[in-house]
């Protein structure tokens, strides 16, 4: 893992080796985080699009399989995402709601026994690395994909715990690109949970 001040010039030659495919994905990405902090419908779009790509390149440049496979159900649920939250097909949006106590007991109790069963495989039989914090973030990054298809105000709370996660995972790995990705979303979940807890009032 690099440390000190080599770090930069790692991510500026990192920007200037990727694919226009991986630029376009994180691009869009963004603009799907900051609209979906937003409430707003046309989040999905530019989520899709950024998924269907990331899932390309992390299949096609960088063999990643599994990671594919995670962005194409995320393909799949801004399909779901853009139907719900345009009221099932409607002209009107989905309302913001938030989670009772039984909501987040069944979350925890759904993913921390799967991100132990991944975390175990995935230990016990590749050669992957921080097998467990990984199947930490991808269970719970699934599972708050779903809350933020729902419309609920604590997807922020969770991603921002996840996101936050992936900071540090990704600057374990030394993938300060994708470690910079996750510092400008933690930042943007943080706003999205004040803007839809304004919401959820309203």
């Amino acid at each position: 893992m690099t440390t000190g001040d080599e770090w930069w010039p790692q991510v500026v030659e990192a920007a200037r080796q990727l694919h226009w495919t991986e630029t376009l994905a994180v691009v869009l990405g963004v603009v799907y985080v900051v609209l979906a902090a937003r409430g707003s419908k046309w989040c999905w779009p530019p989520g899709i699009v950024s998924c269907a790509l990331w899932a390309w390149a992390t299949f096609s440049l960088y063999y990643l399989w599994i990671d594919a496979l995670l962005q194409l159900f995320y393909v799949g649920m801004g399909f779901r995402g853009w139907y719900r939250w345009t009221r099932d097909g409607t002209a009107e949006e989905l309302p913001v709601t938030t989670m009772g106590v039984r909501d987040h007991l069944r979350l925890w109790a759904i993913g921390l026994p799967l991100a132990f069963l991944f975390g175990w495989f995935f230990d016990a039989y590749t050669p992957a690395a921080a097998t467990w914090l990984d199947a930490f973030t991808t269970v719970f990054a699934i599972l708050t994909t779903w809350l933020v298809v729902q419309k609920k105000l604590e997807n922020w709370l969770y991603w921002i715990l996840v996101d936050g996660l992936y900071v540090y995972l990704y600057a374990r790995q030394g993938a300060w690109l994708f470690m910079l990705l996750m510092v400008a979303y933690t930042l943007i979940a943080i706003a999205g949970w004040f803007r839809w807890r304004k919401l959820a009032s309203e």
